[in-house]
């Protein structure tokens, strides 16, 4: 069951504002291994190859959505490119500075412009901190709105996600899931970010106010003109919010395209796959389902050549031989395939 957004079907048209504006994040043949170790050595001995080869940019002002099944790769790629956890290999260039080959103390500066709004609002929230010390932390940490100004502007920020300025007393137990989602999305914009990381914003909450949270923070982006990687699995919401869309699979990217175009003239067969998959809330349309064979492969072990060939209903011998590389098919719309003849 999926959650159908406030004035659903608006969407949002502006990929030929965004495409006119400067690239904000340029992510390049982005890695992040995880080693396996074994034996009485602790040797490595594989790798969980979570995050290979992706590549994509991010324009100034623009939602891009990341989208693909559990265990694809989104979380870990959004975490890498903010350095939560370290890339492998590849390149980050954050407004013109690779950030990967930046040290800890030259990151600080950069951590104000990035921010992430954690997927479990229950998790990420320190229960023995109270409200205002959760939002107000990032700004202690870089010196922003000494004294009474700091508590003016946790006030603000908690009026501003739609809760009250005498909630910064209370602790994150005294609030529903979806308030508490509110709490971690004002502590993203404590240190007024330009871009963010929204990692499932809204799988944790109940359906009633998924779409509650999800016309807040496209609110805010507008209000803020944020830059968002907007990290989901239900293809609607990601239609609905965002400018363009990054699918992934086994680590991978599939396509990139507009939203619209995507989710209604899809290039590559997972994406095909994916929104057959996706609930339609009107009934008298109609919707052939594709049914993909088999298990998504190991990361440990992933297939030769493409990914997806094993599961892939329109795979071909090369499939195996040769690794499909990004290439535009249309006006900013790329897919990894080294098949023509197909959709």
């Amino acid at each position: 069951m999926t959650a159908t957004p406030v004035n659903p079907g608006a969407g949002r048209d502006r990929s030929s504002i965004a495409a006119m504006g400067e690239t904000l994040l340029d992510v390049q043949h982005l890695e992040k291994f995880f080693p396996i170790r074994g034996g009485l050595l602790s040797r490595v001995v594989g790798n969980v190859k979570a995050v290979n080869d992706v590549t994509f940019k991010i324009r100034r002002g623009e939602v891009v959505g990341l989208v693909g099944e559990s265990g694809s790769g989104k979380t870990t790629a959004g975490r890498a490119l903010l350095r939560l956890i370290e890339p492998t290999g590849g390149q980050v260039i954050f407004n013109g500075t690779d950030i990967t080959k930046l040290s800890k103390a030259q990151m600080r500066d950069y951590r104000r412009e990035m921010q992430i709004i954690f997927q479990d609002p229950f998790a990420s929230l320190n229960p023995r901190m109270t409200v205002s010390d959760i939002i107000s932390e990032a700004m202690q940490i870089h010196n922003l709105h000494p004294g009474k100004d700091r508590t003016e502007r946790v006030a603000e920020l908690l009026q501003r996600v739609g809760l009250r300025p005498e909630h910064m007393g209370r602790y994150p137990h005294e609030f529903s899931g979806g308030q508490r989602q509110r709490i971690g999305i004002a502590r993203a914009l404590a240190v007024d970010p330009s871009f963010i990381v929204a990692d499932e914003p809204v799988s944790a909450l109940d359906v009633s106010i998924q779409a509650q949270v999800v016309n807040l923070i496209q609110d805010l982006q507008e209000e803020l003109g944020l830059t968002v990687l907007f990290i989901a699995h239900d293809l609607h919401v990601v239609e609905y919010i965002c400018d363009r869309m990054i699918v992934m699979y086994l680590g991978r990217i599939m396509e990139i395209a507009p939203s619209y175009e995507l989710n209604h003239g899809p290039k590559h067969p997972y994406t095909e796959a994916l929104l057959s998959a996706a609930p339609v809330p009107d009934p008298t349309i109609k919707r052939q389902r594709i049914i993909l064979e088999g298990d998504i492969p190991s990361p440990i072990n992933p297939p030769s050549g493409c990914v997806f060939r094993t599961r892939c209903p329109y795979a071909i011998a090369d499939c195996a031989n040769v690794v499909p590389e990004l290439r535009e098919v249309s006006p900013d719309h790329f897919k990894a395939c080294i098949r023509d003849d197909i959709l």
